[in-house]
């Protein structure tokens, strides 16, 4: 049965990049679907205080400040806001790899914390959850000084949250990353823990937060290597297929589905795949990190050949996606690619 009734179809998408391994606040938008400043445009600008005497600017009344840009880190946080008529909802997607990185980025660009609804992380790996516990302070904190504005924000996870992961090289012994915020440490910040392993819409429908992404393609297999370190056995295991990895989507009236991937461990294709057939709508966009930066050039052609076939009209791939396939992308299909930026705003408008 189609699941398509399950999210309302919006008339707008505004999408914050809050953390990602790439800035340029220069480049503007190459593609008609996505829109963004460019230009510098996206920096907030200061007034200029011309109280201490500081009158060597001529008339000029405005500030652009290097400390007002925002920084790239390794990982994805994306707030996104969809609109349907005088109703909006906004949801935070990830919360990139460490605590300062997202503080500083939300306080540089001034972002609207304060709407942030829930919290849907992707999946458990580091760079996606290592800034969770300051978002759940801030986002609180914001809420809070806001009246009628005091219901705290949802944590939205899947339950198998691993001890540890990392990966394995042979010969090799094992390398860790750090621990995943536990549900305690969640609790304890302020999130309300919801552990969900079945698709479900949430936000009057806005948005949907899939299961476990079926692996249907041949090549699209993982991360060589990975693994995870089960305590109760004291042992490392392997974890190549990142099987608890969730999708969200959005349904863009007119144009179709609008597809976020975290690092798409279940293949790019495979999410998109999945979310065209549980909704029965066309992809319009897909956004986030491919997972294709590991330079596996078969799974790059097969990726490209494939992805192409479900006819996205644009792609905003970041993260971990890796300049190669972007690079293929845009040769292959000139326009449709818009890079996924730190502190950039990007929006995208149904049809008339």
């Amino acid at each position: 049965m189609s699941l398509s009734t399950m999210l309302t179809a919006v008339d707008r998408i505004e999408i914050t990049v809050l953390v990602d391994n790439e800035l340029d606040p220069i480049s503007p938008s190459q593609s008609d679907h996505v829109h963004y400043a460019g230009q510098m445009r996206g920096i907030k600008l200061k007034p200029i205080d011309k109280s201490d005497g500081d009158a060597g600017r001529g008339d000029a009344g405005l500030e652009l400040r290097m400390d007002a840009i925002c920084c790239a880190a390794h990982g994805l946080s994306l707030m996104i806001t969809a609109y349907s008529g005088d109703t909006s909802h906004t949801i935070l997607f990830d919360t990139g790899p460490e605590e300062d990185v997202w503080e500083r980025n939300v306080k540089r660009l001034g972002a609207d914390i304060a709407k942030i609804e829930r919290i849907l992380l992707s999946h458990w790996h580091r760079d996606h959850s290592g800034g969770m516990l300051r978002a759940v302070q801030m986002i609180n904190d914001a809420k809070l000084a806001r009246p009628g504005n005091e219901e705290k924000v949802v944590v939205d996870v899947h339950p198998d949250r691993p001890d540890y992961r990392g990966f394995v090289i042979p010969g090799m012994a094992p390398v860790s990353f750090e621990a995943d915020p536990s549900f305690s440490e969640i609790e304890a910040a302020g999130g309300l823990v919801e552990k969900n392993t079945e698709g479900h819409a949430v936000s009057d429908d806005f948005f949907y937060v899939s299961g476990e992404i079926p692996r249907d393609t041949a090549y699209e297999l993982g991360i060589r290597g990975a693994a995870r370190y089960v305590g109760a056995k004291k042992a490392w295991e392997p974890d190549t297929l990142i099987m608890e990895e969730r999708l969200v989507a959005c349904h863009l009236r007119g144009k179709g589905l609008v597809v976020f991937t975290g690092c798409s461990h279940a293949g790019v294709v495979n999410a998109c795949r999945h979310a065209i057939r549980t909704h029965d709508e066309r992809l319009h966009c897909v956004v986030g990190g491919f997972h294709l930066a590991d330079n596996d050039p078969d799974k790059l052609a097969q990726t490209l050949r494939d992805l192409r076939e479900l006819a996205p009209d644009v792609i905003v791939p970041g993260h971990c996606t890796g300049w190669r396939f972007k690079y293929s992308w845009e040769q292959a299909v000139p326009g449709s690619l818009v890079p996924c930026f730190v502190g950039t705003k990007y929006e995208m408008t149904a049809v008339e």
